[in-house]
């Protein structure tokens, strides 16, 4: 079947907007027709070049997506034609040995190994573009008209839930709001950092506030990113200069939790010097492959955790269709996580204003 999908052919580049080619899905796998997709930083990495899991091209990048069930391969039990879907970033096999420990989100199974560089379990591709077979974003490749994905990605939601926000919770949303359920386990009354209010930074602000966080410090360097973090529950701000000496000034010894978003290096060290004894720091966003991390060994002799999380540590099944019904109750904000809404032809559009911060997220949406 014929499809309109942006095709990366070189590091760097703009996007090819063009027909290709994707087939029947196979045994275990699912067609759905993609109706929203949410532009994220690690798409735009691997469009540079800095992913190490993006490293043969033609690849259809995008995996932040919502959509309808097209068509389902043999053995699908799961979904059928027509059940609306969030396509999540990992779909756990249930058999190996991290999901026997209910750490679904290191799940080592072959299809979910196979997903993260890009092919299905048997090795191939679904995509086909100029005779060549394509890579997809974690085996799903959303900035396209369909995807074939394996069925342990589908996670169905209601009918009458927005794709253009359901989207969102695949990747930005659960990456957020999970660090703070999930992984540092943020208790009420507590004091927040968040450090980085972009999407997922924005995201970690209302998990801290569903967490019945009392305190909650939203850092950046650019102040229309803290207006924002006010709007979804900060309750102070900083525009960073010198963050532990700021954040002491508003929580005397530190807050509990810290949470640094940016990936920037050096902002981890920073985050976890603004933590009190005891204290516990999050890395969310991912620093570039190679670059080592700067902290003060000091500190963590005072009882202080430092913890990394992928993807929110979330069990997909389990928290997506927790996070849709928070949203449908009205006690998780996403209507004003989507700054634009624009079509796939406008997609090297929709990248420029990520790169530029200028949008907390663009979605891409189809007909």
């Amino acid at each position: 079947m014929l499809m309109r999908a942006a095709v990366l052919t070189g590091f760097g580049t703009a996007l090819e907007v063009r027909e290709v080619e994707i087939a029947d899905p196979g045994p275990g796998e699912v067609r759905v027709r993609i109706k929203a997709s949410g532009v994220c930083g690690s798409d735009i990495k691997a469009l540079d070049g800095k992913s190490p899991v993006v490293r043969r091209l033609p690849f259809v990048l995008g995996h932040e997506s919502a959509g309808i069930v097209e068509s389902t391969g043999a053995g699908v039990t799961g979904v059928r034609p027509g059940d609306h879907v969030i396509i999540a970033m990992n779909g756990a096999c249930g058999r190996c040995r991290n999901c026997g420990a209910g750490r679904f989100h290191l799940c080592g199974g072959p299809a979910r190994m196979a997903a993260i560089m890009g092919t299905m379990r048997d090795g191939g591709t679904r995509i086909t573009v100029d005779g060549d077979g394509a890579r997809t974003m974690i085996g799903i490749g959303s900035f396209a008209e369909y995807a074939v994905v394996n069925e342990a990605m589908c996670v169905r939601i209601a009918e009458d839930a927005p794709f253009d926000t359901m989207c969102l919770l695949a990747c930005g949303v659960i990456t957020g709001v999970g660090a703070v359920l999930n992984v540092a386990r943020v208790t009420p009354g507590s004091s927040v950092l968040v450090v980085g209010c972009g999407g997922v930074g924005l995201n970690v602000v209302q998990g801290a506030v569903l967490a019945g966080a009392t305190t909650v410090v939203a850092a950046d360097v650019a102040e229309q990113k803290l207006k924002l973090a006010e709007e979804f529950g900060a309750t102070h701000t900083i525009l960073v200069t010198d963050l532990p000496k700021q954040v002491g000034e508003i929580v005397r010894g530190g807050v509990d939790y810290a949470f640094d978003v940016t990936g920037v290096a050096g902002v981890l060290g920073a985050a976890l010097a603004s933590t009190q004894p005891g204290g516990t720091t999050v890395m969310v966003g991912s620093p570039p492959q190679g670059e080592p991390l700067s902290v003060e060994p000091g500190l963590l002799f005072a009882s202080r955790r430092l913890m990394g999380t992928q993807g929110g540590d979330a069990a997909p099944i389990r928290d997506l269709p927790m996070l849709a019904e928070q949203y449908l109750r009205g006690r998780l904000d996403l209507d004003r996580l989507v700054s634009e809404r624009l079509p796939l032809e406008e997609i090297n559009e929709a990248i420029r204003h990520v790169r530029e911060g200028a949008v907390a997220r663009s979605v891409i949406v189809f007909d």
